[in-house]
């Protein structure tokens, strides 16, 4: 397996600023999340739900993701530290087991029947199948020797595939930023403000497949003076 590193930005992995810097973003992470599956919450109130104070005028349903995506990124961030990460099957699970909770139809496991994509006529695989698409996917990153490309590539083939009921593009942005964090260089948050265009390039990557489009999105998510911090020659 290739060692990967950034060749696009010449970045130096950096793990404790890699961290320090997510750490500071979880309320803006969890807001993020929440308006790209579609429920509107500011940065206040998702600040107070993570302050333990219920909001009024949000369904209980609601303020439950956000708390479900608060302590996601929390037990990443403890896999991280612990050296326990890696793209594989068991720490999706895991993982899902808490951004599901309560959110799909079962919780920690991969989906048992058939799903659809709402606005696009793909159709992801059925069931039977998962088990042995993800040890294709987890082959492909295994050669792959840009860490961005292969954090991206595992979002984009995780949410393709739908392996699970429910929270699929966010169970891929935990496990993409999981390989980003793992190896010491910025995550990728990709901002609500930005919903439509993300919305309509993943419409068109489920179609035809290819990760060119949303790479180049995905890549465009990250603050050039984030990318600074872990540039040596600019510090």
């Amino acid at each position: 397996m290739p060692q990967t590193t950034d060749t696009i930005w010449n970045m130096t992995p950096n793990h404790a600023m890699a961290k320090q810097l997510a750490i500071r973003d979880i309320p803006s992470l969890v807001c993020d999340a929440v308006n790209l599956e579609g429920v509107a919450m500011t940065l206040p109130e998702i600040q107070t739900i993570l302050d333990g104070i219920t909001v009024g005028g949000h369904k209980i349903s609601d303020q439950n993701m956000a708390i479900n995506q608060a302590n996601t990124w929390k037990h990443l961030f403890q896999l991280i530290d612990n050296k326990t990460f890696s793209f594989s099957k068991n720490i999706a699970l895991e993982l899902h087991t808490i951004a599901g909770k309560e959110e799909a139809l079962d919780w920690g496991a991969f989906r048992a029947g058939y799903v659809t994509i709402s606005g696009s006529d793909y159709e992801p695989p059925p069931a039977n199948k998962l088990d042995r698409i993800w040890l294709v996917i987890t082959s492909e990153l295994n050669k792959m020797t840009d860490v961005y490309d292969k954090a991206m590539s595992a979002f984009l083939q995780m949410a393709r595939t739908q392996f699970f009921w429910n929270v699929n593009k966010p169970m891929g942005r935990f496990m993409m930023n999981g390989i980003l964090l793992s190896e010491g260089y910025p995550i990728i948050n990709v901002p609500a403000k930005r919903q439509q265009e993300f919305n309509q390039l993943m419409l068109t990557f489920y179609l035809n497949a290819d990760t060119t489009a949303m790479k180049q999105f995905l890549r465009s998510c990250l603050n050039p003076k984030i990318i600074a911090n872990f540039q040596v020659e600019s510090l």
